[in-house]
């Protein structure tokens, strides 16, 4: 089981690279393919929106077949076949496929880890180990920030892809070797259940809205716009901007091992959640109003962003404590799909908004407009979720 776990974290590891790694590409890929900061939010939605589809078939095959043959087979298909397409790419639309298979493949290594602690480890410590893992996967978003940037700037980019094409597959193939399917639930309807069970938890309502809108400033932040924002407002190359995003990615780390433990030592985990996002707001409320205020300013506030905006395993922890035995796989993929979703669905409208508010010609408006649109929605998913009933362990 440590083992198969060990792999599941590489896999998890390669999932948060693929969804940050196009910031820093921005440049080339613009240069070389045609491929604009407007088709590459696209693609980063597409990513993000497969993703969030295959949720609840992940789920449902987590519940009925286990995380080894789910994880493996969706990674090496999906995840090296998407990065292949990505290395022979010749224009955005060729991204854009590449970034829906690379969803689909990385869509179920992190629920497959999350299924395996609801399954195998006490509830009570479920939050710890769902940040641990977000936060040793968190080495992709910083692999995919300054040391991309060298590797780009060293072979090129699309030998870097064919690489991680390769490497993707070798994780899979891992997967299928070492990871061990925990017992089936033994309840009398173990693997049965559906989308209208989850909605019949009343615990679950007021967590869903900011479920779908907490993560998604500071991953499609990280992800894509910090690198037009810093490049157009302050002039800054392609190092620069991966020395930025590094900065932000190490603070995402050290939030999401912070989240981990914080519901145990204060003994609630709905004012921890809430104490989070309130910070994240405040970060982009910052930068929404002075946008140009300086460049390590700016990375300071990003860096900001990017430790309070990682609530996802503490919500997905309160989530967790309201799910029945047999409806753990569908139950954490579920929220998954809230939290995947709704970034992407973000990413998607975040294209026009990024369109609309540039034809005036100056880059701070633009992206002033650009963080509003991210805050508006996490003030509000925060106010729903005071309404939320607290549960402990």
């Amino acid at each position: 089981m440590r083992a198969g776990l060990a792999f599941l974290v590489a896999g998890y590891v390669l999932s948060q690279f693929y969804r940050a790694f196009l910031a820093v590409l921005t440049p080339v890929l613009g240069d070389e393919i045609g491929a604009n900061p407007g088709d590459l939010a696209l693609s980063s939605g597409i990513w993000f929106f497969v993703f969030a589809l295959m949720q609840m078939p992940v789920g449902a095959a987590l519940d009925r077949v286990g995380p080894r043959i789910t994880a493996s087979l969706l990674l090496g298909a999906g995840g090296g076949g998407g990065a292949l397409v990505f290395a022979l790419a010749d224009g955005p639309g060729a991204v854009h496929l590449a970034m829906a298979l690379i969803g689909i493949g990385c869509s179920p290594v992190l629920m497959a880890s999350y299924y395996i602690f609801a399954r195998v480890y006490s509830p009570a410590v479920f939050g710890t180990l769902a940040g641990a893992i977000i936060g040793v996967g968190s080495l992709g978003n910083i692999a995919g920030a300054t040391p991309l940037a060298w590797l780009v700037a060293a072979i090129g980019w699309r030998p870097a892809l064919f690489g991680l094409a390769a490497v993707t597959v070798a994780v899979a193939f891992a997967l299928w070797v070492f990871v061990r399917d925990p017992e089936r639930a033994a309840a009398p309807d173990a693997g049965r259940g559906s989308v209208m069970d989850l909605l019949r938890i009343p615990g679950l309502w007021a967590i869903l809205p900011l479920m779908a809108v907490a993560y998604a400033p500071s991953a499609a932040i990280r992800g894509l716009w910090a690198g037009p924002y810093l490049s157009e407002v302050f002039g800054a190359d392609a190092l620069a901007i991966g020395r930025a995003t590094l900065v932000m990615a190490l603070a995402m780390v050290l939030g999401n091992f912070a989240y981990g433990p914080l519901d145990r030592v204060f003994g609630t985990r709905k004012w921890v959640v809430i104490s989070g996002n309130v910070g994240a707001a405040l970060c982009l409320a910052a930068l929404a109003v002075a946008p140009a205020s300086g460049f390590w300013t700016a990375t300071a506030l990003l860096a900001g962003l990017g430790l309070f905006g990682a609530s996802f395993p503490a919500i997905m922890s309160h989530g967790r404590g309201f799910f029945p035995p047999h409806l753990i796989g569908r139950g954490v993929t579920f929220l998954n799909m809230f939290g995947i979703g709704g970034a992407g669905l973000l990413q998607f409208a975040s294209r026009p908004v990024y369109e609309a508010a540039g034809s005036g010609g100056m880059p701070e408006e633009t992206f002033r407009w650009l963080f509003l649109f991210f805050l508006v929605p996490l003030v509000a998913g925060i106010a729903v979720y005071l309404f939320s009933k607290d549960r402990m362990d």
